[in-house]
């Protein structure tokens, strides 16, 4: 099995500042994930002035501030976007970052982004799904909120437009900060995958790291999580993110999952060969046996160690003939 593609998702946990991100870029490569992704947005193209904050927006930020007020405060211009694509490459990890505008799309691609990660809002914004497909790239989808026929509109208008569907992953979510465990369907990403025949991922906003684990086992092939520095900062999404401590179990945990996965052939692994004879059985002498006796059922039994005769070749054994004697435990030879 290929490793999963672990995504750390800084989002707007930066709060506005360059010097934040970096110090979350180093959590993300010192916590052992792949990329490390942000939010690319205009705010005047994003959202109505007066637009009210999601309900978790306003638990996790309050009330006095509308959404665009909040989201425009938490913009980086091109000029942050270089200096921070040039320290994830300095760092050695993958920097990506969402587009949640037609201008935003360009701006990501004139920056040479190889993955554009489509967020849940999105799924059903057809000019911006179009932009993309046309791109050619490859593709991570989110689809919180969606329903399977959003999820198929979506690949459509993807696909059409130019994007092999070998190039899209498509990630199940549920966009609630945090989701409620009962919430989470897990069991839904395998059917996004039998309903299209896609890569499958999972993007992951429920309090713990039991869930993405428990994903890379059902199959995800791309997992994301919000991560940062310290859950009591100001800001939407950190009450509902890991901290480093966090992400570093999370990508353990994965990575040994992924281990644990093998290769689906049942067979006496290499580590446990050498229990074999150990924990197995012979067929032995129940009683001491002379020469002449016929082996019967009350006078021989099966016992560790298993490097003698196989307790599957009892019927094999009974009603032979003894043909030496033996004494109590010794192994039965024919």
């Amino acid at each position: 099995m290929s490793e999963t593609l672990i995504i750390a998702e800084v989002g707007v946990n930066h709060n506005g500042s360059t010097k934040i991100a970096k110090k979350l870029i180093d959590v993300a490569k010192d916590c052992g994930a792949d990329a490390v992704k942000f939010q690319t947005f205009t705010a005047e193209k994003l959202v109505r002035f007066k637009t009210e904050k999601a309900a978790y927006q306003k638990e996790t930020s309050g009330e006095d501030e509308t959404q665009f007020n909040m989201i425009k405060q938490l913009e980086f211009d091109v000029k942050k976007h270089k200096e921070l694509i040039n320290y994830c490459i300095k760092r050695g990890i993958i920097f990506l970052s969402s587009p949640f505008d037609l201008d935003s799309i360009d701006l990501l691609v004139d920056l040479g982004l190889k993955i554009i990660k489509i967020p849940s809002g999105e799924i059903v914004n057809l000019p911006y799904l179009e932009k993309i497909g046309k791109l050619k790239k490859r593709i991570i989808l989110s689809t919180g909120m969606a329903d399977l026929g959003e999820i198929k509109n979506a690949l459509d208008a993807l696909i059409s437009s130019g994007t092999e569907k070998d190039d899209i992953t498509v990630l199940h979510c549920n966009t609630e900060y945090p989701t409620p465990y009962e919430d989470v369907n897990l069991n839904a990403m395998a059917t996004i995958k039998r309903a299209f025949g896609v890569k499958v991922g999972y993007s992951d906003h429920t309090l713990g790291i039991e869930v993405p684990i428990a994903a890379v086992a059902l199959g995800a092939e791309v997992i994301e999580k919000h991560f940062t520095l310290d859950k009591n900062m100001k800001g939407p999404d950190h009450k509902a993110s890991l901290e480093p401590s966090e992400l570093k179990a999370m990508v353990s945990g994965i990575r040994n999952i992924e281990k644990a996965l093998g290769d689906g052939i049942k067979k006496p692994s290499k580590s446990e060969k050498k229990n074999i004879n150990v924990v197995r059985k012979s067929i032995v002498a129940s009683k001491p046996i002379k020469k002449g006796e016929i082996f019967s059922e009350e006078n021989i039994a099966a016992k560790r160690p298993g490097t003698g005769i196989s307790p599957m070749k009892w019927y094999e054994v009974i009603g032979k003939i003894a043909k030496k004697d033996f004494e109590i435990d010794e192994w039965i030879v024919l």
